[in-house]
């Protein structure tokens, strides 16, 4: 964290020893001021939330934009010196209204609670082959590659219709798309790559529709390069952030194994705490359209405004005791899937598998421990979606 004055820049450090915290500033800047002046990397003069009801507040008003060619970054990025590109047609994360609306509408449908429950079947299905590969193979695994990757990768592949037995490529474009570290023809080739794949897939869906979500748009006045953009977003977004998320949750629970038995008597709750707790998708950014007055502040049109969703989901003044794990908590109000009309699209399938997948993890490995010391688990640095490398884990054999 650097002061300019009131005005910072975004602070990106981690504390030591503490893999599941935020940069250790975000929270003296909340304290502080939860909405306030921050210089981009380009020089941009924007702003930082940090407070929970001040990173609610601009997800839900719809005089904040999502449209990246308005945006400015707020870590540094190659090839990056001055407002985004914009998003290609499909990209419906990186819309307003209407357009937003438009593709939202025919998404909704599959998504649903009622049909993400349906799913859940499925998922214990998916879950238990896993583990009883695990079990073959152990006493000790990588529970990343094992457990945490596949079965989210495969409910989404099912969903979509794309081909699992590609999984690893999908895994290896993704991890590259959230990377803030990767160069710009980096980036350029998995893109390159990954949407060259899914043009091809959504060519077949079109010739010979089967069924699944992405033949179903085939139907609709979608362009191919619309559906192939909704593909990429959908496919990637369900691949990473899950996966991820089932990893980092393995973890924080090996590190409190006092909170096992919370998860095994309500997954629901437990799920809620660990997404809140843990903020994978720990930033959002947002661009005001016009002026518009904010916790005393007055941010103008044209101005970037950078939303800590990990810094609101500490936030003392909603969650007490905010720093401690607790799958005893309630916490309703969590922003990890965001707020308004950009919430996360796939938020009940990965609740769904979260609910599934780590209660089962723990019931079939009792003994279940981490096979290094936590400050030796790979975690990933400098991307959007937080998550570990590998997560090597050990058990007793019966």
């Amino acid at each position: 964290m650097t002061r300019f004055d009131d005005t910072v820049t975004m602070p990106t450090t981690r504390p030591a020893g503490c893999p599941f915290d935020p940069p250790t500033d975000l929270a003296a800047l909340r304290d502080e001021q939860p909405l306030r002046p921050m210089l981009y990397p380009d020089g941009h003069r924007g702003w930082l939330a940090t407070g929970h009801a001040a990173v609610r507040a601009v997800l839900a008003d719809r005089r904040f934009s999502s449209r990246t060619e308005l945006m400015h970054s707020p870590v540094p990025r190659e090839g990056m010196d001055g407002p985004l590109p914009s998003s290609p047609p499909g990209m419906f994360i990186n819309t307003d209204a209407p357009e937003h609306t438009r593709y939202r509408g025919l998404l909704t449908g599959a998504f649903t609670v009622r049909r993400m429950r349906l799913l859940a079947e499925r998922v214990d299905e998916v879950t238990r082959e896993h583990l009883d590969a695990m079990q073959r193979q152990g006493p000790s695994a990588d529970l990343v590659t094992a457990f945490a990757q596949p079965i989210p990768a495969l409910m989404i592949c099912e969903l979509l219709g794309a081909p699992y037995s590609d999984r690893d490529f999908f895994l290896e474009h993704t991890a590259v798309f959230n990377d803030f570290e990767a160069t710009a023809e980096q980036q350029a080739a998995s893109v390159t790559a990954f949407g060259g794949f899914l043009h091809d897939l959504v060519l077949a869906k079109r010739a010979a529709p089967t069924d699944d979500l992405l033949s179903d748009l085939t139907r609709t006045d979608l362009t191919v390069e619309e559906l192939t953009n909704v593909a990429f977003l959908l496919l990637g977004a369900g691949l990473d952030t899950t996966a991820n998320m089932i990893a980092l949750g393995a973890f924080a629970l090996l590190t409190t194994p006092d909170q096992v038995a919370l998860l095994h008597a309500d997954p629901e709750r437990s799920v809620e705490e660990l997404l809140r707790y843990l903020s994978i998708a720990h930033t959002m950014v947002r661009v005001a359209l016009e002026d518009v007055e904010l916790d005393g502040r007055l941010i103008r049109a044209g101005d970037t405004v950078t939303l800590s969703v990990e810094a609101g989901n500490r936030d003392p003044a909603k969650f007490p005791e905010p720093d401690r794990l607790d799958l005893g908590r309630r916490a309703t109000g969590h922003l990890s899937f965001g707020h308004g009309i950009h919430q996360c699209l796939g938020q009940q399938l990965a609740r769904v598998e979260l609910r599934v997948a780590l209660p089962a993890l723990f019931t079939r490995f009792p003994s279940l421990r981490l096979a290094v010391a936590p400050q030796d688990v790979p975690l990933r640095s400098g991307v959007d979606i937080l998550g570990a490398h590998r997560l090597p884990v050990t058990w007793d054999a019966p």
